[in-house]
């Protein structure tokens, strides 16, 4: 049962009652009518903006018609008391008997509740990480890469289909720097003395590998040919090799995308050169100049006539190159293309997660999803990660040696494990900067908040181990009326919350609100446990009082059921002992 979902419904039946009975405007538009919890815990359990949104088309004063509605809402048994707040808002408290009904519907639903069908089975695609791979992933990309498999898997369980994918820039000028630098390697692993690695190129150790695998494969046949011959064969070895580190990083940390989409590919089959033709057909393409950009002038700025694309004509701030002085696409052609290609697919929204350093690219993804799609209803959703400072005990850290210049998310990963990294990368907004303190995220305190939620999820294990077969295997029906104490009543009201929390996350793609949630469930749990600890009678099992033992393990399965779901909603593993 989704508690909000489920009292929406009747709240809305009623103002469509009103109006059959003549006391409100037929046809009134219900759509924005929200039931939430209250601003204050003590105004009641839920709150509904109904009269407020429906005051000026139903011609009445929102506490008029929320007189109406009161009236009408006292005969529901479910409802204790109802309460007009302020302008014209609706307090409404449940009655005792509402909540064993609720926490029994969440008993039944085991594993499957929060489940939702929000999203009706359409098609989503979370395009995320889609680094370079011109080495192993960074910290930067680590964030982007839990935000962006914590997404999918949030949309998944709200009723999207969704597709994860990584889109390989496997094309262009960067991997031929790759593998200029990677045939360094290869000279270096046939015995050669290559000195310090020029600027421009990639100076990692990460590329040794693959210099001694074109060794090995190629011996010094290589080695005398021209750049032209050697550099196809360098680039594809080198490219795969990355990638193949890149899903070993990803899979460190649990990330296992289902599409890996080829750049390269686009050019192959032909989809740059059939996409831009279409756009040309359209008179989306036109040849002209461009403005020089605004401040210092490039180094390689050319005032020439170009083929471009009318981005502006869909909302973004220029209109952009397609083709390059030396004939060949530009970057952005690839990208239309790939948008194309994806729209073709039958997504109805398209979801990229970037980093901050790319917000430019918002309006130009926004511009070509919307030039791509015509007729066709398609989202484009451009969701931005800000950075990631680490430090150790409050100190920055250094960087990696192997890497070069950055610290590579498999650091991160074997220093403090994977559950530790998604969960505190998602304990804050994406859009805010994170600072990711070693000591800090492994203290085994409340001040953690993975440590917090995993414990409370371990400590609901070791009742069940402890509680015998008698309770634990029983066929008896809980009897949910017997939680009386606030505390245990708490539990239930923070349990009804969550189908609503998993719906709203999905619809404004924010997991973080999950984690937020997890932390706040935990912590009501925490608290019941050490009110048992001070008052013998509210201990979870009752030597003396099996039916009361009953009811409070069942609520502790249930408890686990949303911990467990939430975590696997992040990407965590629910832990049973710590």
């Amino acid at each position: 049962m989704n508690l909000f979902a489920h009292f929406q419904q009747i709240v809305r039946a009623e103002i469509e009652a009103l109006a059959k009975a003549g006391k409100l405007p037929a046809g009134l538009d219900v759509s924005r009518v929200a039931v939430e919890p209250p601003r204050e815990a003590s105004h009641g359990d839920l709150a509904t903006n109904a009269a407020m949104v429906l005051a000026k088309p139903a011609g009445l004063q929102p506490r008029g018609l929320a007189q109406l509605l009161v009236g009408r809402l006292a005969d529901n048994p479910d409802i204790q008391s109802t309460d007009i707040a302020g302008p014209g808002f609706i307090n409404i408290r449940l009655k005792p008997a509402f909540w064993p009904k609720l926490l029994a519907s969440a008993l039944a639903l085991g594993d499957g509740y929060g489940r939702s069908t929000l999203g009706a089975g359409g098609k989503v695609n979370v395009e995320y990480v889609s680094a370079n791979p011109t080495g192993p992933l960074h910290v930067g990309h680590c964030r982007g890469a839990v935000f962006g498999d914590a997404l999918a898997e949030l949309l998944s369980v709200a009723g999207f289909a969704v597709t994860r994918e990584y889109y390989i820039n496997d094309a262009g000028a960067q991997v031929d720097v790759l593998a200029r630098s990677a045939y360094l390697r290869y000279r270096e692993a046939l015995g050669e003395d290559i000195g310090e690695i020029p600027s421009g190129l990639y100076p990692g150790d990460y590329l040794k590998p693959v210099g001694e695998a074109l060794a090995r494969e190629h011996g010094r046949s290589l080695r005398d040919r021209s750049e032209e011959f050697w550099l196809p064969i360098v680039r594809d070895k080198a490219i795969a090799m990355m990638m193949d580190l890149i899903r070993d990083d990803l899979a460190a940390l649990n990330i296992h995308q289902e599409v890996f989409a080829s750049e390269k590919s686009l050019h192959e089959t032909g989809e740059v050169d059939r996409t831009v033709e279409d756009l040309r057909a359209r008179g989306l393409i036109y040849e002209g100049r461009l403005p020089p950009p605004k401040g210092e002038l490039p180094e390689d700025w050319e005032d020439r006539e170009q083929t471009l694309f009318r981005a502006t004509q869909f909302g973004d701030d220029i209109d952009r190159p397609l083709i390059k002085s030396d004939g060949s696409y530009t970057y952005f052609a690839s990208d239309i293309a790939y948008s194309r290609h994806k729209i073709r697919r039958d997504f109805k929204e398209l979801v990229y997660v970037l980093g901050a350093d790319h917000s430019g690219y918002v309006k130009r993804l926004e511009a070509i999803g919307a030039a791509n799609a015509g007729n066709r209803d398609v989202k484009v959703i451009v969701r931005l990660c800000q950075l990631v400072k680490l430090f150790r005990g409050g100190e920055p850290v250094r960087m990696s040696k192997r890497a070069g210049e950055f610290v590579t998310l498999r650091d991160v990963v074997e220093e403090v494990g994977p559950d530790v990294v998604r969960f505190m990368m998602l304990y804050r907004k994406n859009e805010a900067p994170l600072d990711f303190d070693f000591k800090k995220v492994t203290e085994q305190s409340k001040e953690n908040p993975v440590f917090y939620v995993q414990y409370a999820h371990a400590r609901i294990c070791s009742v069940f181990r402890n509680a015998g077969p008698a309770l634990t295997e029983s066929a008896e029906k809980p009897d949910f009326s017997r939680l009386v104490d606030e505390a245990e009543l708490q539990m239930v009201r923070r349990i009804g919350e969550y189908p609503r929390v998993v719906e709203a996350a999905a619809a404004a793609h924010e997991p973080h609100r999950i984690a937020f949630y997890l932390y706040d469930l935990a912590s009501d749990f925490h608290a019941l446990w050490n009110k048992g600890k001070e008052s013998p009678q509210l201990r979870f099992i009752l030597g003396s009082d099996m039916q009361t033992s009953l009811a409070r393990l069942a609520l502790l399965r249930v408890i686990r059921y949303v911990l467990a779901n939430g975590l696997r909603i992040l990407g965590v593993k629910p832990v049973e002992e710590m």
